[in-house]
């Protein structure tokens, strides 16, 4: 989202002078006690932070439901069509903890090639506050290769609520042109014009329906309920198997294995809020230029606060590749958490970010992803200053599944580091999830959550994960713990199945010589050479120049896969079913 989309949604009832000064909050100009004594005690600024939710009675639970569009724009000319999807945000009156909280948001699956798309996408937003609130939804056009066209707004006010609220029924709503794509409205008119289409004016129809009163003796913060949503994101990348016998033979031969491109997985899981008060850490200071580039302050601070968002949009990227699905309970939420981490399969690591919305987001990590990411943590709140959780984990298989985990006295053991049978490496790992352990640590230098607060975030787990038996780890305290089991799991990972490189590709759709050697440069140095700031920064700007040189070239020739639609590719035990 640009500067300029933010500051249309400022907060329901501040001015938009009071949403860029802190929404009218009173917290903007206030330092939290936790600050303060970070500052006091030499401490770089950031971390946990105590400051408390503001009091407000409990409010109400709306169901929105964005049903579906008439008339969009046309987005792609060599289709006459749009893959339209809807980015809504609700914003209350309720006062938030600090002005850089972020926006209450959710965004719908996208329909492909289609400007009368039906959605029918629920969103449960619980304690929406009695005065009423101001629903924003924006529809654009999906295009992976180049920035997505915006294609119309709708407003939607929210009037002072109560329980014997009728709500809104179904109800069409013009679509403002005035921030629209003029390609796309220019496209619309030109098929007016030749009697393609009868109307140049959209709708977009929503419904909202009270649910009744949010249970709770606070409703201090409004936050999303349901759907429990997933998706997997793929991203292109340029790999060689390094251990299988055939690798080694032709190695021995001065033959080098044949480079291949594979997928980086990304995942994100919508669990149910709400996120516990206790779990609020702000990005550290521990550089100048951290701060700037959280903030956008100074060119250096601008460019990097770019190519942080450009490499979340890269490695979250919506395309036909990206699976989506919900989730009906609580049951399926924790099969679909286990399908997207492998179970047990292959000793994975992975980074994760918890936001304050409950969504959950998380890659496989490890000195074999040439993925060179500015700040892996960063990437995944999408730059957010403020998060719930950030940190590591990992999964194991137990032997007993009704006997507490090793690492809680249980007598049990786990896979890795033991080898057990009824699953990985030689048989399908069991589905049932009282088998599996979540390890789960703080190891985070970007926001360094508290280990004071992890009993909250297990507690967290436990109830959006039901069956799944979930063990904490002071990164700190339990550093050598930590330490020991990463180990295990990384040692598993070298025993069980293909040890690949990676190394991200330079052009989304070819393979050019300075891919070759970034590859070999990752298995030499098993990491990225280049580590200086300056030159990733310089790095990620050329990549995106490539990626809007080829849509270009896309445009000119006419190409109907100019948006950067691409048949989905193997990626490793799994393919990508097109949407």
């Amino acid at each position: 989202m640009s500067a300029a989309d933010n500051e249309k949604l400022a907060p329901y009832g501040a001015t938009r002078e009071q949403s860029q000064q802190g929404g009218g909050d009173g917290k903007g100009e206030k330092e939290s006690e936790s600050a303060k004594k970070s500052s006091e005690e030499g401490q770089p600024e950031g971390g946990f932070d105590d400051t408390p939710v503001p009091y407000a009675p409990p409010g109400y639970t709306l169901k929105i439901t964005f049903h579906r569009a008439k008339n969009l724009p046309m987005a792609d000319y060599s289709s006459f069509s749009s893959d339209p999807y809807v980015l809504a945000q609700l914003n209350t009156g309720l006062q938030t903890r600090h002005k850089e909280d972020p926006p209450l948001r959710m965004r719908s699956f996208t329909v492909r090639k289609e400007c009368d798309p039906v959605w029918n996408f629920e969103w449960v937003v619980a304690n929406v506050p009695a005065s009423g609130a101001i629903l924003k939804a924006r529809l654009y056009d999906e295009d992976p290769a180049d920035h997505d066209d915006r294609l119309g707004n709708v407003h939607v006010t929210i009037p002072p609520l109560d329980e014997h609220w009728e709500g809104i029924k179904d109800h069409g709503y013009k679509l403002r042109k005035r921030m629209g794509s003029k390609r796309a409205y220019l496209i619309r008119w030109i098929a007016v014009c030749i009697s393609q289409q009868k109307h140049i004016n959209g709708y977009l129809y929503i419904s909202i329906e009270m649910l009744g009163k949010t249970p709770g003796e606070s409703g201090g913060k409004c936050y999303t309920l349901r759907p429990n949503w997933f998706t997997k994101h793929y991203s292109p990348l340029l790999g060689r198997i390094a251990n299988r016998k055939e690798s080694r033979d032709l190695t021995e031969n001065n033959i080098k294995p044949k480079a291949q491109r594979y997928n980086f997985q990304a995942n994100q899981l919508q669990l149910e809020g709400p996120v516990p008060d206790e779990l609020y850490h702000r990005y550290v200071e521990f550089r100048p230029l951290i701060k700037s580039g959280f903030t956008k302050k100074g060119f250096m601070g601008f460019l990097f606060n770019k190519a942080l968002h450009h490499q979340h949009a890269r490695v979250y990227n919506f395309d036909r590749s990206t699976v989506y699905g919900i989730l009906p309970d609580k049951k399926s939420i924790t099969q679909k958490f286990l399908e997207l981490v492998h179970f047990d399969n292959g000793g994975r690591i992975y980074t994760y970010v918890l936001t304050l919305d409950s969504l959950l987001r998380f890659t496989e990590t490890g000195k074999e992803f040439g993925v060179d990411m500015l700040s892996k943590h960063t990437m995944h709140s999408d730059v957010s200053i403020y998060i719930a959780f950030s940190g590591e984990f990992f999964i194991r298989r137990l032997k007993h599944r009704n006997r507490a985990p090793p690492e809680e006295g249980g007598e049990n053991t786990s896979h890795p580091p033991n080898d057990i049978d009824g699953g990985p490496p030689d048989e399908d790992p069991p589905t049932d999830p009282s088998y599996y352990e979540l390890v789960i640590d703080n190891d985070s230098g970007t926001y360094r959550p508290n280990a004071a607060t992890l009993p909250k975030l297990k507690e967290f787990l436990h109830h959006n994960l039901p069956g799944l038996h979930v063990v904490t780890l002071d990164c700190q305290k339990d550093a050598d713990r930590m330490q020991r089991m990463k180990d295990e799991q990384r040692e598993r990972k070298k025993r069980e199945g293909d040890h690949i490189v990676f190394t991200q590709l330079s052009r989304s759709s070819s393979t050019s010589s300075s891919d070759e050697e970034a590859l070999e440069q990752q298995e030499r140095d098993g990491e990225e050479r280049d580590q200086n700031l300056l030159s990733r920064v310089k790095k990620d700007a050329a990549m995106k120049g490539q990626s809007k040189m080829e849509h270009l070239k896309g445009l000119a020739g006419g190409s109907s896969t100019h948006k950067g639609h691409q048949a989905a590719e193997p990626v490793g035990d799994e393919s990508v079913p097109p949407k």
